[in-house]
């Protein structure tokens, strides 16, 4: 059988690098904001940082959601 501690460690670890995949996501978006001249780099940019943004926001919450405990009868 599985170890209940280290399947919720590696629920967390999994939850935790969707955050940082999302900052990182964000952060490159906004390096290609910054140092981009033409306007369709720019816009590519935005749509990273907010789909980046949108990620972080989401996808935690409903890993959380759809690992949670039954509840105890």
């Amino acid at each position: 059988m599985t170890d209940p501690d280290a399947t919720f460690r590696n629920r967390y670890l999994a939850i935790t690098a969707t955050r940082i995949a999302g900052s990182a996501g964000a952060l490159l978006g906004l390096v290609l904001i910054a140092r981009a001249d033409a306007p369709l780099p720019k816009i590519i940019g935005t749509a990273l940082v907010l789909s980046a943004l949108l990620m972080i926001a989401i996808v935690p919450r409903a890993l959380a959601k759809r690992w949670r405990s039954p509840p105890a009868e």
